[in-house]
């Protein structure tokens, strides 16, 4: 009978081993819900055994916490392995895409510059072309002088402009600008928005300017009229994702068009494209009937952004084995003790055992603070475990404070280590010193010791410190390795944006050399023959200024990186949405984020990315947030889900059809 009891027992080890691999093999390949689903089934299956088999409540709830506990940790260190190998995996992207990043850097800063040469040129020129014009067909001498100061004025303008476009420093336009610009044409005008992100501004400046030289080109002698308010649609703010917004619109009644070919071609497209990009949308088109239909440009652009609520829930990241080392500590002491026979002796009565719980309960639960402060969480056990020392002396608490030191002083080392991980030597050092101290009163205070109970402490205290120093400086070790580790990915990445500057500038001196010999050139003559008072020359400058700028533009458009993958880091995302004919919007200010959470991003959108939609890319303080429409085939989502859950993020999904998947920048396997 013995021999078949020793059976039962082997295999309730094997059966009980077998499944906390299982445990652990969920966690690393399954989302942190389902796999906790396995993790709380096998605890709850531990536990039906013994009230299977008639076992008193004490006992199963003995099991229940000690399987818990154990099942935890097993399950914390599955969720770990899945965190670090989506990392190694992401840097390896990283490392492999890097090679591509100098080449799309020069492809959007010759993409910027092209849209920056229409807008400026254009519109200059257009000015130009139609003043000298309109004065050439009156044959009025004074609206002649007229039509040369301004094509001087203008040139000597589009001359600076057109050189500026190589700078390195140029700076966004804001309503500033548009109040200069509106007052300039001399339209009606009206701004009551006083405040916008920098990129709205420039939208908006943009939509302005565009709109006044295709008017001066289509619509001579119209009344426009310039608009720049809050918006009253109730429906948009939704559209662009939860942003305030507020409308530019300029309209005119209707006339007639100066001259045939004075456009590129490109200029609405730009308009769109800039204005979806900043989270907004841009309509365009015919208003009124018959002979006085005019034209009116509509932009919604964001006035403010407003960020999202994130919530991180327990099993995510550090916190994971964080809590998972709670449930054990838990289990270890209160399991334990009730799965002893004679329970509730070893708790000594109701106020013993009501005290026992709460004091296991403060000693364990800082462990949860482990990362997040665990100076603090240090004083938190210590504080118990002194406040445990007062109450056996008063005989309140059964076991003694002596033995629960001895049997459970692993907590008080672990966050000993993840001090000196996480803080600095100077402010970590009372760690080792303060647990010696204390631990040592513990162990004092046992009924083993005889003599002076001060020098058994004095001798304890400093027998004690030798293993704390030894963990503390463990964790010093860890934090200087991670340390180099941090140092060495920002030496690379300072590498890698020396590349990419080095890249866009070659791109720079590309285009100003094409610029030199076509606009330029052709500006520069403009200016020329108004001091000459050659009218028909400076409309003829200015004609072939817009005639080699449409040239230009259709040249730079040529020869896109079509075979070549985009780099997988935030800003290759851009590139994707070029592919797709989908838009991309960046919000927040744009910083070096570390390597893998570029990845994950690019991942993400790449998911989430389809013809036509609209991405938004959040950068926040402690992380990246990326969103867009809802994918309609279940498995994208799933896709989604794991991948959030893989980079230690969340997806979320809201009741307008769009999904958003936060990444967090303080990634869970960078925990000791």
């Amino acid at each position: 009978m013995n021999g078949f009891a020793g059976h039962v027992w082997v295999l309730s080890l094997v059966a009980a081993v077998c499944a906390l691999i299982m445990v652990h093999l969920l966690a690393v390949r399954r989302t942190a819900g389902s796999s906790l689903t396995g993790a709380v089934v096998l605890t709850l299956a531990v536990a039906a055994i013994p009230a299977v088999r008639g076992e008193p409540p004490h006992y199963v709830a003995g099991v229940a916490l000690t399987a818990g506990g154990v099942v935890a940790v097993v399950w914390a260190t599955g969720r770990s392995r899945r965190h670090r190998s989506a990392r190694r995996s992401a840097l390896a992207d990283f490392e492999a895409g890097t090679a591509a990043v100098p080449l799309f850097a020069a492809l959007a800063e010759r993409d910027r510059l092209a849209a920056e040469l229409h807008d400026v040129a254009a519109h200059r020129l257009t000015g130009i072309v139609v003043a000298a014009g309109a004065a050439l067909r009156l044959a009025d001498r004074e609206r002649t002088g007229d039509a040369l100061r301004h094509a001087d004025e203008a040139g000597r303008e589009a001359v600076r402009e057109l050189e500026r476009l190589t700078e390195l420093d140029a700076t966004a336009a804001g309503f500033t600008e548009v109040d200069a610009l509106a007052a300039a044409h001399a339209v009606d005008y009206r701004r009551t928005v006083d405040k916008a992100p920098a990129g709205s501004t420039e939208a908006a400046y943009r939509v302005v300017r565009e709109a006044l030289t295709n008017a001066a080109r289509y619509a001579e002698g119209a009344t426009v009229r310039v608009r720049i308010e809050p918006t009253d649609d109730r429906d948009e703010p939704v559209r662009a994702g939860g942003d305030h917004l507020f409308v530019v619109t300029v309209t005119d009644d209707g006339g007639t068009a100066v001259e045939p070919g004075l456009g590129t071609g490109r200029g609405l497209a730009g308009l769109a494209a800039t204005v979806t990009a900043t989270g907004g949308t841009f309509r365009a088109g015919p208003v009124g009937q018959g002979r006085r239909e005019g034209w009116s440009v509509r932009a919604s652009l964001p006035a403010a952004t407003v960020l999202p609520l994130r919530r991180w829930p327990l099993w995510r990241g550090t916190a994971a084995l964080d809590y998972a080392l709670v449930a054990l500590a838990i289990a270890l002491s209160l399991g334990a003790s009730l799965l002893s026979a004679d329970v509730p002796a070893p708790f000594g009565g109701l106020l013993p055992a009501l005290v026992t719980v709460v004091l296991s309960g403060l000693h364990a639960v800082p462990l949860a603070w482990r990362s997040r402060a665990p100076g603090r969480a240090l004083a938190a056990v210590l504080s118990a475990l002194l406040l445990w020392w007062a109450c056996d002396r008063a005989g309140w608490t059964q076991p003694p404070v002596s033995d629960i030191f001895l049997v459970y002083g692993w907590v008080e080392l672990t966050l000993v280590h993840s001090v000196g991980v996480r803080l600095p030597w100077r402010r970590g050092l009372f760690a080792p010193l303060a647990v010696a101290a204390v631990g040592g009163l513990a162990l004092a205070s046992g009924s083993g010791i005889t003599g002076s109970r001060t020098a058994a402490w004095a001798v304890l205290a400093g027998v004690l410190a030798l293993p704390a120093l030894a963990v503390w400086s463990w964790g010093r070790r860890t934090a200087r390795r991670h340390e180099r580790l941090r140092a060495a990915d920002a030496r690379r990445r300072v590498l890698l944006d020396g590349d990419a500057d080095a890249a866009v500038s070659a791109q720079r001196l590309l285009f100003a050399t094409g610029l030199r010999d076509t606009a330029l050139r052709h500006a520069r003559a403009v200016v020329a023959a108004a001091e000459e008072g050659d009218l028909r020359a400076v409309r003829e400058e200015a004609r072939a200024g817009l005639t080699a700028l449409r040239d230009l533009l259709s040249g730079l458009r040529a020869g896109d990186a079509a075979d070549d993958a985009p780099p997988p880091t935030v800003a290759g995302i851009t590139a994707l949405a070029a592919r797709y004919g989908a838009v991309v919007r960046y919000v927040g200010a744009r910083r070096p984020l570390p390597a893998a959470v570029e990845v994950f991003a690019y991942r993400t959108a790449c998911a989430l990315m389809a013809v036509g939609v609209t991405l938004t890319v959040r950068t926040l303080s402690d992380g990246v947030e990326v969103s867009g429409p809802a994918p309609a085939v279940p498995a994208v989502e799933r896709r989604l889900r794991a991948l959030a859950d893989a980079a230690g993020g969340t997806l979320s999904t809201t009741d307008r059809g769009a999904v958003r998947v936060w990444l967090p920048e303080a990634f869970p396997w960078r925990s000791e």
